[in-house]
């Protein structure tokens, strides 16, 4: 069968693409912002794309799967509904063809879901359960972001985002967990959902598709998930324990059941994390003293405070913080870690809800670790930047950025983005090595 993925370099679409050809399906694809990791794993995977929706490129495919960030007026969209070519969603393609009879183990919330999914997928293959697995950024310890087994568990990282432009349905409806964490809730999407209440309504969604002798795993005090819970809940739920975290050797060390894991990543953030993984492992019969001995071994994610590029006075960063809750906890545990050295925050606001003008005090409150702080101001915007960050904080282009960290001659260089951030490594990499 020809499979042919509109949208397949992001990163649910392009992992999604490493099972469809698994499963021995032609698999091909298009999609207008393509940049790594996504676009190096469909490169070393051997998947042909084309760039930009131009029906030219539509090949004769057996099924269309559209992805999210398509619309109507998209003309690979306008094509398909014309010539009434068969066509389905990433989510609900995966449901049919992939999930069906699996035991999944589904991680959401509006942080964390890729890490702590490649976290559970780690200490699954540790444990010798060969887990198939879809996550939405490149897993170190694996080199991929999803592969497909002849193991029963899957673990997959659950999204609350719409599905696509003909089901608006958050896309974790279709994958029918029997292990469910939910790291927490918060606004986020600002696109497509109005309020907290929205979310909360898909996340309750989410819950009634959990069987009764499944679990909902999910951390104590989130005020929000609790108001989900309370919606009404039929299966069991397992609230995770607290754990302190201190510093070690390594980097931060905390114990959960007896057991101790230490490992090199950073901030009370990870640890949450950690925690969801090791108690979903748990519910499938891993032994705690066994994930966290996994966990002490696990390398992390792409993209997730990721060291590019390091001289005798600067590090550089690669972080895919997207959210102001997420950049307050990575600069807070890099913070941890580095003490008083210099920490530099390189921002690119890219996510719909970060343009959208929803956080904005939250934002200049999430960047209060830093010492300085370099923003690419977006081409439009509805509100007043210039009134929350001083004027030599903005930048109108990355080159101008790359040009002022020029002049900056020691410390710590974040670089935070969920996109590719007008290629800025390359840049910035070439004119540290000179």
């Amino acid at each position: 069968m020809h499979v042919h993925i509109l949208g397949i370099a992001g990163t649910f679409m392009g992992s999604l693409a490493l099972i469809a050809k698994q499963l021995g399906h032609t698999v091909t694809g298009q999609d207008q912002g393509v940049y790594p990791p996504m676009s190096t794993q469909l490169n070393e995977q051997g998947i042909t794309y084309t760039h930009g929706y131009q029906t030219k490129d539509m090949p004769k495919a057996d099924v269309y799967i559209v992805g999210n960030a398509l619309s109507r007026g998209n003309a690979c969209v306008e094509e398909i509904l014309n010539k009434q070519y068969t066509y389905t969603s990433g989510a609900q393609w995966l449901s049919e063809c992939v999930l069906q009879n699996k035991w999944v183990l589904a991680i959401s919330g509006t942080h964390g879901k890729t890490t702590t999914a490649s976290m559970l997928a780690w200490i699954l293959e540790d444990a010798g359960y060969n887990p198939s697995f879809l996550i939405g950024g490149v897993v170190e310890n694996f080199g991929i972001s999803s592969r497909l087994t002849d193991s029963n568990f899957f673990v997959i990282e659950a999204d609350e985002y719409d599905t696509a432009f003909f089901d608006k349905r958050s896309k974790f409806v279709h994958y029918h967990a029997k292990t469910l964490v939910i790291n927490n809730i918060e606004f986020d999407h600002a696109d497509i959902f109005d309020s907290i209440k929205d979310i909360q309504k898909q996340f309750h969604h989410l819950i009634r598709t959990v069987p009764s002798h499944g679990v909902i795993i999910h951390p104590q005090g989130n005020e929000n998930i609790n108001q989900v819970i309370e919606m009404g809940i039929y299966s069991e739920q397992q609230i995770l324990p607290t754990a302190d975290l201190s510093l070690s050797k390594n980097g931060t060390t905390f114990t959960v059941e007896n057991s101790t894991v230490d490992w090199n990543l950073l901030g009370e953030h990870n640890m949450q994390n950690g925690l969801n993984a090791i108690y979903a492992a748990h519910h499938i019969g891993v032994p705690f003293d066994v994930a966290c001995e996994a966990l002490n071994t696990f390398q992390g994610v792409k993209r997730r405070l990721e060291i590019k590029h390091q001289t005798n006075e600067i590090t550089l960063y690669d972080d895919f913080a997207h959210h102001p809750t997420a950049i307050q906890t990575t600069l807070s545990g890099l913070r941890v870690k580095v003490g008083s050295e210099r920490i530099i925050a390189i921002l690119e606001l890219r996510s719909n809800t970060m343009k959208s003008g929803f956080h904005q005090q939250t934002l200049v409150d999430a960047l209060s670790e830093a010492d300085q702080i370099l923003i690419l101001k977006p081409d439009s915007l509805d509100w007043d930047i210039g009134a929350l960050f001083d004027k030599g904080s903005l930048f109108n282009s990355v080159e101008d950025i790359v040009t002022a960290l020029g002049q900056i001659k020691k410390g710590h260089f974040v670089v935070m983005s969920n996109g590719g951030f007008g290629n800025i490594f390359s840049r910035l990499i070439a004119q540290l090595e000179t």
